[in-house]
């Protein structure tokens, strides 16, 4: 067994090393060959020496998207599984010998662990990587999966043709939406998870990140044109900001009891957003930090999207 593991990465020299080391260790510990293959995106740090220095063949590509740095590392690749793994995740040593014992087992075409924020991470960070993942059960069915782990066959990669390299960002989900609709099987496995080093350290640097993410709503929209689930969260984020833009000239011209009311709309669906994804852990504070966190990220969805169709160009943030 011989898996190629393809790193995008774009100045990660902070984590690329425990990236790579923790990746040599799984191969260790399994007994697989490990083939390291990064993809960077014209870093203007040390990553690229630090990579090599691991033994990862590093091909600099600056300009391109995410999914054309992933789309050339497969295509160099030369194992037959393919593993998908940002630069600032640090694997469990067990991450191949899961994938192959959970393989064997006939359970899973795709498979992601779960990702967890290290404590040391401010408490937005750590909330907000937290609601992607329920406690129960261990091997939890998707219709699409991050690539912050991921790990597959080649034919399944080859089947739908890679990644969409037009996106601007979301050609992770658009990627594994596709294998889903292909009738591949898509898993995510809560009992492990590998650890994400690169969270945000501020307040801006979160609300960048998800404005960045949004900005690349309205071509997954265009890929997945008639999913009607697709459009649900953009015309959430747009009905929020227009009652929230609305509420203070209501509040000047007298009228406090519309300006609530206004506010309301808001306010219900980002509760019901937070309750969706904190029921399982019946942790009170964690909803409360959640409804915060979606009531926000619902107005800065907005803002995304009509950047997008103002055609303003959005920007990669770059960490703080």
């Amino acid at each position: 067994m011989k898996v190629s593991v393809i790193v995008p990465m774009y100045n990660e020299a902070r984590h690329i090393v425990r990236t790579l080391e923790s990746v040599r260790r799984a191969g260790e510990f399994a007994g697989v060959a490990c083939e390291l293959l990064v993809m960077d995106n014209g870093s203007g740090d040390d990553g690229p020496a630090l990579a090599a220095g691991c033994g990862a063949r590093v091909d600099v590509l600056p300009g391109l998207s995410l999914g054309a740095l992933r789309n050339r590392g497969a295509q160099m690749a030369s194992g037959e599984w393919l593993a998908f793994l940002d630069a600032d995740i640090e694997v469990p040593r067990d991450w191949f010998a899961l994938w192959r014992e959970i393989d064997a087992q006939g359970e899973t075409d795709v498979l992601a662990l779960a990702c967890k924020t290290p404590p040391s991470a401010p408490w937005f960070a750590r909330v907000w990587q937290q609601r992607k993942h329920s406690p129960a059960p261990r091997l939890q069915p998707r219709d699409w999966l991050t690539t912050q782990n991921l790990c597959m066959r080649r034919d399944w990669f080859a089947r739908v043709g890679g990644f969409n390299e037009s996106l601007i960002t979301g050609e992770d989900k658009d990627f594994t939406l596709r294998l889903h609709q292909a009738g591949v099987r898509l898993k995510l496995l809560a009992g492990s998870f590998v650890w994400h080093w690169g969270y945000e350290g501020s307040w801006r640097e979160w609300l960048g990140k998800e404005f960045w993410r949004q900005g690349g709503a309205l071509q997954l929209l265009d890929a997945h044109f008639a999913s009607l689930r697709r459009w649900r969260f953009p015309l959430l984020c747009l009905g929020t900001a227009f009652c929230s833009l609305a509420a203070p000239p209501a509040a000047l011209t007298g009228k406090p009891a519309w300006a609530g009311l206004l506010l309301l709309p808001g306010a219900l669906i980002a509760l019901g957003l937070a309750l969706r994804q904190s029921l399982a852990y019946r942790a009170p504070l964690f909803t409360l930090q959640l409804w915060i966190l979606h009531w926000l990220r619902l107005h800065v969805g907005a803002a995304a999207l009509l950047a997008a169709l103002c055609k303003l160009r959005i920007q990669r943030p770059e960490r703080t």
